[in-house]
């Protein structure tokens, strides 16, 4: 990022485009542009902070081109940090059936 500035552009631009569409997601990239700027240990948090960047354009792309339950959940789980270290452990309140439904392989 240091090297070449414009790929920290791109990317806000990128999920950018997904900007009013969930709140999650909107304080989720705030959350990543206040980390770019404290420039005193972003060496040592640059893991932590690219890691976050990979969930900031996966919730930008499902909110974009998915199904809502699974954007909807996606940002409740990774973005809200809602979620506990176990596969599967959700917040209640999410519409799972349609999740299910593209989970379950269709006989016939």
């Amino acid at each position: 990022m240091a090297k070449e500035p414009q790929t920290v552009e791109a990317f806000f631009g990128e999920v950018g485009r997904a900007a009013g569409a969930d709140p999650r997601l909107d304080a989720a990239v705030a959350e990543v542009e206040a980390s770019l700027r404290d420039l005193e240990t972003v060496q040592v948090r640059a893991r932590r902070i690219v890691e976050r960047m990979a969930l900031v354009l996966q919730g930008s792309l499902l909110v974009r081109h998915g199904h809502p339950a699974i954007a909807d959940a996606f940002c409740a789980t990774r973005l809200a940090g809602d979620w506990g270290s176990a596969f599967g452990t959700l917040p209640p309140g999410l519409d799972l059936a349609p999740i299910i439904d593209r989970a379950t392989p269709k006989i016939g």
